[in-house]
């Protein structure tokens, strides 16, 4: 062979490889504002720079219509579903907290490994109890694990399930240590540059940062300095940048949806939002990142707030709704089998059940019948197991099933009246709560920036499940493995 075709040979398989690698952005990165109403984005539009939500807005894609497909609507659901495509039925995240095996469980927790830059209990978690992959777990498989995925956020669930099993780092706060964390999970030393993060921007032990504006930027300052230190959007493969913003849903269970402390954690929010664009568009390069923002969930309006301009609302206090179920139950069979309430659900001890020779299905279908007749605020009360006999909206039917994990679910599922939900009733009383399967907590924001990303909005009904197969097929990826979610067409065909 002449030097000539040798060169020329060269030059055509070089030009063949080319061809052949697959598009895809230098980076992915994935925005959960907890507890963000879809309605957000406009309420305080007139008041936001443009540099941060505005900018998202006028250069991305917003799906307007897109709503949770499941309940309970609460944080951890969220994040699992977001990442996952998928719902609580498949990808086993059946709330923050809920019962397996008759105990209680936190969503995170795991007492199989121990926490790395503190050793409080808030150290003990992991990915453990999520029983589906996400989209950092297909993007490594994609890459046979190249690619870098890293999680933060303030609250450990919001950190450690949207990062996924494969991750390669995830990091949250620690309130006693004033500082962030991950677990052992990951790995058994903080790098070297958290450990400059933390000397730099550590708080006194015990503060809360989860309730303060500072939540927010120190957020957003951990991402930031993730993106440089782990050199993300710089690798030869796509890495992953998961950020979910946990303030804004503390202040919002606080102080409500309205008034000063969620219109400054807002600002505040857009402000650091802005911030961080410019070190994408510095670090990443405009046009080379693909963004997404959403949120885990919306929330109720305050109750007082509705009945003082005449709108139909109020509160269910579910420890006392338990504690009298229970009553009943033990005057009804000798036994109080109810464990608790959470989720909008009642959890029946099996081993209660069993020991007293009793029928479950029968002790569930006495808790329905008194229920029915005993409580105001509910409009159904459903046997999880029966679902399919209910009659009820077909949309209602649907988000309950979808939300229903047979290991790890109540018994019982109640669905209130629209504006009443779970708290103290109190005319003082100024917060907020989530859960229901209603427009205020299951409709969402969503929208797509960035790489290959059009400017433009559809009103198509959309949902949270759509978002991790969208962003699947535009990477040119499988799905995650319990995916149930559609690719949102006006967006992956772009």
């Amino acid at each position: 062979m002449t030097r000539k075709n040798f060169v020329w040979l060269l030059l055509c398989i070089a030009t063949l490889t080319a061809s052949a690698q697959v598009p895809r952005p230098k980076l992915v990165v994935g925005v959960v504002v907890d507890q963000m109403r879809w309605d957000y984005l406009y309420y305080y539009q007139n008041e936001y720079g443009e540099g941060g939500l505005k900018r998202v807005l006028n250069e991305g894609f917003s799906c307007e219509n897109t709503m949770i497909n499941y309940a309970p609507t609460v944080t951890a659901i969220g994040h699992a579903s977001v990442y996952t495509g998928t719902v609580p039925a498949l990808h086993g995240i059946a709330g923050n907290y809920f019962y397996q095996d008759d105990a209680g469980v936190y969503c995170c927790g795991d007492n199989q490994v121990a926490g790395v830059g503190s050793n409080s209990p808030e150290g003990k978690m992991s990915p453990h109890r999520m029983l589906a992959t996400t989209i950092g777990d297909q993007l490594k498989i994609a890459t046979d694990f190249r690619s870098k995925v890293i999680g933060v956020a303030l609250k450990d669930r919001a950190s450690i399930l949207p990062a996924g099993h494969s991750a390669d780092g995830a990091y949250w706060w620690d309130t006693s240590a004033g500082q962030f964390i991950t677990s052992t999970f990951y790995m058994d030393k903080l790098p070297d540059w958290v450990t400059a993060f933390n000397k730099t921007h550590r708080q006194k032990p015990g503060t809360n940062v989860k309730t303060a504006n500072i939540g927010v930027t120190l957020t957003f300052q951990m991402a930031e300095a993730a993106l440089i230190n782990e050199q993300l959007g710089k690798h030869a493969d796509t890495d992953m940048l998961t950020v979910s913003v946990s303030s804004t849903d503390a202040i919002g269970h606080e102080y409500g949806t309205r008034g000063k402390e969620n219109h400054d954690v807002y600002m505040q929010l857009d402000k650091d939002l802005t911030t961080f664009l410019n070190a994408l568009d510095r670090e990443v390069g405009k046009g080379n990142y693909l963004l997404f923002l959403t949120a885990d969930h919306g929330a109720a309006h305050n109750y007082n707030l509705m009945k003082n301009h005449r709108i139909p609302a109020g509160a269910w206090n579910y420890k006392k709704a338990t504690a009298e179920l229970n009553k009943y139950l033990e005057s009804r069979f000798g036994i109080a089998p109810v464990m608790g309430e959470d989720n909008y659900q009642f959890y029946f001890n099996d081993s209660t059940i069993q020991a007293k020779g009793l029928e479950k299905k029968k002790v569930v279908g006495d808790a329905i019948k008194w229920l029915k007749q005993n409580t105001k605020e509910y409009l159904y009360i459903v046997d999880n197991e029966n679902l399919a006999n209910e009659t009820m909206p077909s949309m209602l039917k649907e988000r309950l099933t979808n939300g229903y994990n047979r290991q790890r679910s109540g018994e019982i599922t109640v669905v209130t009246r629209p504006g009443f939900f779970g708290a103290t009733d109190s005319p003082n009383y100024r917060g907020t709560m989530h859960g229901q399967p209603y427009p205020y907590d299951a409709h969402i924001p969503l929208v797509f920036m960035g790489w290959n990303i059009k400017h433009g909005a559809t009103a198509l009904p959309t949902r949270i499940v759509d978002i991790a197969p969208t962003v699947c097929q535009m990477l040119h990826i499988q799905q995650p493995n319990a995916c149930i979610g559609n690719a949102i067409l006006p967006v992956a065909e772009q």
